[in-house]
């Protein structure tokens, strides 16, 4: 929590603006930076010390405009309008500034200190498009510093502004509109009575009403008596009868307008006379025909990278610990003391030797694509696949994200408006491969039986979310929209961004996943030494050896698999008491698929559960786990009769 003294700076912006990564460069590797729309669901705060000076600085979601269109925008604008900042960094897209500046004349309406960030000036640079900076300011009333966030370009300049403002509140003036807009809102605003609960202020809270209605009321304010609601309803009626169109029409068309003139007022545009190389490679990346061999490729590319990278790295690494586990045993025999260092051998060499291997090469992957742009393109051209499966385009997001960890992208289901959606979409996540899954699906199944056998589960794997997702829909009929989904403008990436989002995640596998790994392997052999494990593998023997048809000794691994999915890759080992290298002395191919198979789907591991709990219900997540018990018994058994 921050120091009550500490002012409180909000970074607030539409999506895709650079909005995170200029909060990366203010406040370090606090926040996920991505091309969807809505990854940031929940504001991140953090206490930063600038030239001895502290503040307290918030990365709040993107959102288009400050009206609540879905979950995403409504934790924007309940952190906006009730914790009231001291300071609003308004992030704007200079190489769109048109269609940026609409949300930015909504805030200047709240009357409060603000600083525009004019951000990605290179890239308006780019499309021909020069913004006088200073121009702008003057014509908003409120300092405009240009930034390029990925460079770190401007950052200082802007925190420099921004501590002006708290010295000496910087305001713009309101934004006037027509005559007849400008009527109707004063008339509002003489009819709010003196002890309203005014957001901001009675006229940036009537503007609202007008363009909201009673919704804005019902969500950010108290119920409005009836009669002021007659007067707000008869107030839209004659700017609707006026303007001849719905009220929040003729509201947004001014401020459209405004916006537009704005942006003429303070940029030169120059002809260009050659279409740049991120068109022209879109002209291929979004081709309704050709887009989806592109994305094949890619897909197969990033498989058999991570696979050629993680593969002889994995041997390499694996020499010295085998080695270790044989001097262990020849000094301690197979007492306690044996079984409780080689479960801590295991554990540390589990996490060095077989996770990061593969692990550390798709995260660079990953985020190499989020960053040049390609990840959104991906979305949109699976848009319609996700339509004939019965969801919404929007669960693309969530989905990919799924790849890397399903934690945040079940959290990432706030983005769809639906409940029906988010219902739907969490219950499928769980069968997407995580970075967990891909680890014990590259290691065991690619390592030992070859790339073309991984890459055929994954294939099953995403028919398998096919099906589900098609039976599921079955049972909850409501329709989904279309899709909504920026695509970004195609861009180089930074190598320092790439860094920091690697660095964000090893650090958090190893200050959260490997200690998990290394006591899992130090309790695995605990229970081992006290001959726990015999207990666990009689009572699961019905299913693992006569269901699955896997040895017995493997039971005790499903148990440590609910609480992180490397785990039972880690246990299978310690559990069969062989080395890596050993393990298909004591166990077949045909083993190794089916033990991967149920390891993959048999429940969401506990953080997943977790997750699932909080975000869509006790109800859903217990249907979850059972969904993924069923699936995986059945799956396993058919694989086994197959192979």
């Amino acid at each position: 929590m921050s120091a009550p003294e500490a002012p409180l700076l909000i970074f607030i912006g539409q999506p895709n603006c650079g909005k995170s990564t200029l909060f990366n460069a203010v406040a370090g590797y606090k926040a996920q930076t991505s091309n969807f729309p809505g990854t940031s669901v929940k504001h991140t705060h953090s206490l930063v010390n600038i030239d001895g000076r502290l503040l307290n600085v918030v990365d709040l979601p993107g959102t288009y405009s400050l009206h609540p269109a879905d979950p995403a925008e409504k934790v924007a604008l309940r952190h906006l309008f009730q914790e009231k900042p001291d300071v609003m960094v308004n992030v704007v897209d200079a190489s769109i500034l048109s269609r940026s500046l609409e949300l930015t004349l909504e805030l200047l309406e709240m009357e409060r200190p603000m600083v525009v960030a004019l951000n990605m000036t290179d890239l308006a640079e780019k499309k021909g498009i020069t913004i006088d900076a200073g121009r702008l300011a003057e014509l908003l009333g409120v300092p405009v510093i240009p930034t390029v966030a990925a460079h770190g370009r401007g950052v200082k300049e802007l925190l420099e502004a921004a501590f002006r403002c708290l010295e000496s509140p910087c305001r713009g003036p309101l934004p006037r509109w027509s005559a007849e807009v400008e009527s109707v809102v004063d008339k509002l605003v003489a009819s709010l009575p003196a002890d309203f609960p005014c957001i901001a202020n009675p006229r940036f809270t009537a503007i609202q009403m007008i363009e909201s209605g009673h919704l804005f009321c019902s969500e950010f304010l108290e119920e409005i008596d009836p009669g002021l609601k007659a007067t707000l309803d008869g107030i839209r009626d004659e700017l609707a009868l006026r303007r001849g169109m719905p009220a929040y029409e003729a509201v947004a068309a001014e401020r459209h307008h405004l916006s537009l003139k704005l942006s003429e007022q303070a940029s030169l545009v120059r002809g260009r006379t050659r279409r740049s190389w991120g068109e022209r490679l879109d002209d291929v990346l979004m081709h309704p025909i050709w887009g989806y061999p592109v994305l094949i490729a890619v897909l197969l590319g990033f498989f058999f990278a991570i696979f050629k990278i993680g593969g002889p790295v994995e041997s390499a690494l694996l020499k010295p610990f085998a080695g270790l586990k044989a001097w262990l045993a020849a000094e301690f025999g197979s007492g306690l003391v044996f079984h409780v260092a080689d479960g801590l051998a295991s554990g540390i060499g589990g996490g060095v030797a077989i996770v990061l291997p593969y692990f550390i090469p798709l995260l660079f992957l990953m985020a190499l694509f989020d960053d040049v742009g390609y990840l959104a393109r991906a979305g949109f051209l699976l848009d319609a696949f996700m339509h004939r499966i019965g969801l919404h385009g929007k669960s693309v997001s969530p989905f990919i994200l799924g790849f890397g960890c399903n934690v945040p992208a079940i959290a990432a289901t706030r983005i769809l408006e639906s409940r029906r959606d988010r219902i739907l979409t969490s219950l499928l996540i769980p069968f997407i491969p995580c970075s967990a899954r891909t680890t014990i699906i590259l290691a065991l199944v690619a390592f030992f039986l070859g790339p073309w056998w991984a890459l055929g589960f994954y294939a099953a794997n995403i028919a398998l979310v096919a099906v589900l997702g098609r039976i599921l829909s079955l049972f909850l009929k409501e329709a989904s929209p279309g899709l909504i989904l920026e695509i970004p403008t195609l861009k180089m990436p930074s190598l320092k961004s790439i860094g920091l989002k690697i660095w964000f995640q090893l650090k958090s596998f190893a200050l959260f996943a490997w200690p998990l790994l290394i006591g899992g392997s130090i309790l695995l052999g605990l229970v081992q030494a006290l001959h726990g494990d015999a207990v666990i593998n009689a009572a699961l023997s019905p299913l693992v050896s006569g269901v699955l048809g896997l040895p017995r000794e493997l039971g005790v691994t499903l148990i440590f698999g609910f609480l992180r999915k490397e785990l039972s890759l880690l246990m299978m080992l310690q559990a069969l008491g062989v080395g890596y290298q050993q393990l298909m002395t004591v166990v077949t191919a045909n083993q190794i698929v089916v033990f991967t198979v149920f390891v993959s789907l048999f429940i969401p591991c506990l953080s997943t559960f977790a997750v699932l709990w909080r975000e869509v219900g006790k109800k859903i997540a217990f249907l979850s786990a059972a969904l993924s018990v069923t699936v995986a018994i059945i799956l396993s058994v058919a694989v086994r009769l197959l192979l």
